[in-house]
This record gives C-alpha cells, structure tokens and sequence, in this order.
C-alpha cells in the first residue's frame, strides 16, 4: 500500500492566506509574509539612536525593493507588530513610498525580543561605539548576563566587551562633546575614558580635537601625564580653508605663540617653499616637510 502524502485527511484545500498562516503555525516556525507598513512600528528598545544617511537604501529599494525581510512580533494589545530587527529598512521603505513590506513573524516574548533586537544590532558595524555601550549594559542588566555571557552572545572577545562597556564612565555632557568634536573611533574614546576625573576627560578631548591626535599620541600623552604630572601643551595653530580643498596644521614647541610670531612663521614657510622651488636655499632655513 502506498503511503499517503499531502494535506492530513481532516484538512481541504482553501484558497486563503490566513487558512495557510494558521497550517504553518503549528510547527512554531517563523512565518514569512508581507505586512502593511502601518501595522509595523519601531522598536521601542532600539539600541540604535541615530540611523545615519538613508537615501541610499531608499533608493535601493524603490529600484529593488526590500530584499532582506524584517523580523517581526505580533503584539495583540497594540494590534500591530514591532519590529526586532530591520529598522533601517522600514524607515527606508516608509520613504520610498512603499505600502508594505516582506517580515518574518516570530513568536517571542518581551524579554526575547529585546534580547534577540540587542544581539542582532551589537553584531553589526554601524552603531556608533557609545549606542554599543549602552546595548551591552542593557543585555548585562536585563538578563543578568557577564562579560562572558554577552561575548558569547555576539561573538566577540570578552577584551573588546569589557574596553567597550568601559566607555559609560564618559558622561553624557562630554559624549555629545566627543561627537561634536569628531572623536568616534573606539581606541580615542578609550584613552578619554580612562582618565582619571571628568575635568581631565574634557582636557584629554580638547587636545585630541585640537591636536588631531592619534591613538598612540593620546595614550603616550596619558602616560606622560600619569608618571611625571601635567606638562604645558604646544601652541596648535589649524586653518581650515571654506571650500575645505586643504587642511593647515602648525604645531610649535611652546605653549604661548603670538599673533606677530605666527604671521612671521608663515612667512618664513612660504620663503623656504619659494627657494625650494627656485632650487636654492635660505641661510639658516629649514626645508620644509611636506606629507
């Protein structure tokens, strides 16, 4: 006798989506479908705090359409979904005009959802290295999580967990400053982190911001400064012209540099730049260093 395939002998064919999402939810699976955008919202616990430039991707997906789908959750009190993952390409697709989108529903609690929204964004590239602090102390005070705990959960070292949560000590005030003043990159963030007071972490931006120092520069400076105690700072002179074609940076030995004695270093450069040219040099010039 052969063995009989197809639907269960209790079951007939309908012609109805829902008859359809109603046979797949008894596995438990996700279920991928469309979903009109006005029955998606954001979601509330979202790490990310600033979503960038997103005329790429809107015009992306107008071109495409949205080719990853959004993980969503039902939430019947609200009669609508929030989304887990994929904000960027629902704020997108909202701007690109679109009525609905292709999301897989997951059936998942409060507390896995917000664990499964922080992991999904901690593993990406693009948040910025302060909404990753933030997202990781969520995860360690929500679920109790270690420094082990959460590395594993989003495969990376416990070292780069640990420097990283290391950055909450900087206070909000002088996170916006950092933002202000250009310092993102974690390795700068770091050697502002560990200084020991909040004065001395906005001294450590103003010189980094004013410097252009590196991370290497900023850490010897750190150093510096915690075995022999503070030095007097060299005079930075930057110029920056407003079609930003080039970038001017002077650094002298001392700390106070007049007007006059900037007017006649400049001089001085352009002199040993014209005699440079000419092949021939002036007595007692420096030929300058051009990067």
């Amino acid at each position: 006798m052969s063995k009989r395939i197809g639907l269960p002998v209790t079951l007939k064919m309908r012609h109805d989506a829902h008859y359809v999402e109603q046979l797949t939810s008894f596995s438990g699976a996700a279920v991928g479908r469309m979903i009109p955008v006005d029955k998606i919202r954001p979601n509330p616990d979202q790490p990310r705090k600033m979503f960038g430039d997103l005329r790429e991707l809107t015009d992306s997906i107008k071109e495409k359409g949205v080719l990853e789908p959004l993980l969503v959750r039902f939430v019947p009190h609200e009669d609508c979904y929030h989304i887990i993952s994929g904000e960027r390409r629902y704020h997108a697709s909202r701007a690109a005009g679109l009525r609905e989108v292709p999301c897989i529903e997951k059936i998942a609690d409060d507390a896995e959802t917000l664990e499964l929204a922080l992991i999904e964004n901690l593993q990406r590239k693009d948040l910025t290295p302060f909404e990753e602090a933030d997202g990781l102390q969520r995860l360690a005070e929500h679920f109790d999580y270690t420094h082990d705990d959460i590395s594993k959960k989003i495969a990376k070292a416990r070292s780069s967990v640990t420097e990283t949560m290391s950055l909450r000590v900087i206070p909000e005030a002088l996170r916006k400053l950092c933002i202000e003043s250009g310092i993102v990159s974690k390795s700068l963030l770091l050697q502002i982190a560990r200084q020991p007071t909040e004065k001395k972490m906005a001294e450590a931006i103003h010189r980094i911001a004013q410097a252009g120092l590196t991370r290497d520069e900023a850490r010897r400076e750190r150093q510096e400064e915690k075995n022999t105690g503070p030095r007097p700072q060299p005079f930075i002179f930057n110029f920056r012209p407003e079609n930003e074609a080039f970038r001017l940076r002077i650094q002298f030995r001392k700390s106070n540099v007049s007007r006059h004695e900037l007017i006649d270093t400049l001089r001085g450069l352009i002199e040993a730049l014209e005699q440079e040219e000419k092949g021939t040099a002036a007595p007692g010039a420096s030929k300058p260093a051009v990067a």
